[in-house]
C-alpha cells in the first residue's frame, strides 16, 4: 500500500504541481481512505520527499547505465539530457516552483542532489570530451557545468518561460542542444550529428 501511495502521489504531483494536489485526491484516486495514507505517512511534504528520493534514485541508476553504455562524451551527454527532455514531457511546470517556495525538506534534498551528482556528472563529462577532443579546449569545465545546472531550475522558471507561450519539452531541447553546440569541436559535431542522423534531421557544422 505505502508504495501505491508513493506511486499516485508521483503521478499527480508531476501532472499537477505539488501545492494543488490535496491528500483527498491521492486517497481518492486509489480508493482508499485518507485514514489509510496516515497509517503510513505524516503529511504530504513526507510522501513527497520519499517521491523524490525514489526519483532521484532511479535517475541516477539509469544515467549510470547510460556513461557505461555510451560510446563517447557527447553520446552520454546528449542521451542523459534526452533522457530529462522526455520527462519534461510529464513534469508540470509548476513542480518545482511548489517545492522549492514551500517544502524545505524536500527541496534541500533536490537541491543536494543537483548539486552533488548532477553537478558532478556533468564537471567530468566536459573534462572527459576536452581530453578526447570532443568538446573545446578554451572552455572553462566549472563554468559551464554552473550553467547546465542552472539551467533545469530556470526551465521552470514561469517568469521567463511562461506556460501559455512555451512547452517544457520546447524549453529543454532549445537549452540542451544550445549547451552541447557551444562546447563542440569539428570532431565533437560529427559525433553530434551521427547521434541525431538515427531520427533527427543533422545540423551541419561549417569551420569558417
Amino acid at each position: 500500500m505505502k508504495e501505491r501511495i508513493l506511486e499516485e502521489a508521483e503521478r499527480l504531483f508531476w501532472k499537477y504541481g505539488v501545492r494543488s494536489v490535496t491528500m483527498e485526491d491521492i486517497a481518492r484516486n486509489l480508493g482508499i481512505s485518507k485514514k489509510t495514507i496516515y497509517q503510513h505517512f505524516s503529511d504530504k511534504e513526507q510522501i513527497l520527499y520519499q517521491v523524490i528520493e525514489s526519483k532521484i534514485g532511479r535517475n541516477l541508476s539509469e544515467m549510470n547505465c547510460m556513461v557505461v553504455e555510451m560510446a563517447n562524451p557527447v553520446e552520454e551527454l546528449l542521451s542523459v539530457l534526452n533522457m530529462m527532455q522526455r520527462n519534461a514531457d510529464h513534469v508540470s511546470p509548476n513542480l518545482l516552483i511548489d517545492v522549492k517556495r514551500y517544502y524545505p525538506q524536500a527541496f534541500t534534498l533536490f537541491n543536494k542532489y543537483k548539486e552533488d551528482a548532477i553537478m558532478r556528472s556533468i564537471l567530468e563529462n566536459i573534462q572527459k570530451g576536452i581530453s578526447e577532443g570532443l568538446y573545446r579546449n578554451d572552455i572553462n569545465p566549472a563554468i559551464l557545468a554552473r550553467l547546465r545546472v542552472e539551467q533545469i531550475e530556470l526551465a521552470f522558471d514561469n517568469e521567463i518561460f511562461p506556460t501559455d507561450k512555451y512547452s517544457m519539452h520546447d524549453i529543454q531541447y532549445e537549452l540542451i542542444h544550445h549547451f552541447v553546440r557551444g562546447m563542440l569541436t569539428e570532431k565533437g559535431f560529427t559525433i553530434y550529428n551521427q547521434f541525431l542522423n538515427k531520427g533527427v534531421q543533422p545540423i551541419i557544422y561549417e569551420d569558417k
